[in-house]
């Protein structure tokens, strides 16, 4: 195995521009989650809880780099373009997981690398999603819809070319709550897309330590991984 078969996990919780971030409990549940997934994977596992540490190289030789990260992730103007470079080259893939919209405000292209920006939660729930890409390997399991209880996610800067597989319909929540803004483009909770000749996939689901005891949400996530690294169009 080559040092370029790594999957870089970043778990880091940064401060806020304006205030500290909190901690989610989740975290090191989903470090042996995505480790046993990235096993499967045929990939080493790495986990970076600071990227200020990170070797000078380690963002050039990853194969993945996934992110369940918040706040102002301090990634170096050189990280960030290395970050870029590999996904455009197709040498890196991105797995963007939860609060990984919830990142980096200060960065203006980390929205794109990601898909969207995070808008607030204003729902914590119980709901029914539609599966809009049934054959995806991210989806394949689940049949048409899926029900779940997580966090709900609202978001602003979808990307266009984003790819919505999970969409939580109007009529599950209710949009009369303090800070509902409902987007032209729903309530989108997983998509993918491209960038370049890499490839970047998105799941805002798993704030509880249940999902890393679910197997279905397990599958999504190693589904999602496949897609990231070339199964599936």
């Amino acid at each position: 195995m080559s040092p370029a078969d790594a999957l870089l996990y970043v778990t880091q919780v940064a401060p806020y521009q304006d205030g500290p971030a909190g901690v989610h409990g989740v975290l090191e549940q989903s470090a042996t989650a995505v480790a046993e997934l990235a096993d499967h994977a045929g990939l080493r596992f790495e986990r970076c809880t600071d990227v200020r540490t990170l070797a000078s190289d380690a963002l050039d030789v990853a194969r993945v780099v996934a992110l369940f990260t918040i706040g102002e992730t301090p990634w170096s103007p050189k990280q960030q373009s290395a970050l870029f470079a590999g996904l455009r080259a197709g040498r890196l893939s991105v797995v963007a997981v939860h609060s990984a919209t919830d990142s980096c405000y200060g960065w203006d292209d980390y929205g794109s690398l990601v898909g969207a920006r995070f808008n607030g939660h204003p729902w914590t729930q119980a709901f029914t999603l539609d599966v809009l890409e049934p054959d995806h390997p991210a989806l394949r399991h689940l049949g048409s819809k899926w029900r779940w209880h997580d966090e709900v996610y609202q978001f602003r800067d979808l990307r266009p070319d984003a790819r919505v597989l999970l969409r939580v319909p109007d009529t599950e929540l209710d949009l009369s709550v303090a800070g509902a803004q409902r987007p032209d483009f729903g309530f989108p909770l997983s998509w993918c897309f491209t960038e370049g000749t890499g490839r970047v996939f998105s799941t805002t689901l798993g704030h509880f330590p249940g999902a890393c005891e679910s197997v279905d949400y397990l599958r999504h996530l190693a589904g999602g991984l496949a897609w990231a690294l070339g199964d599936g169009d």
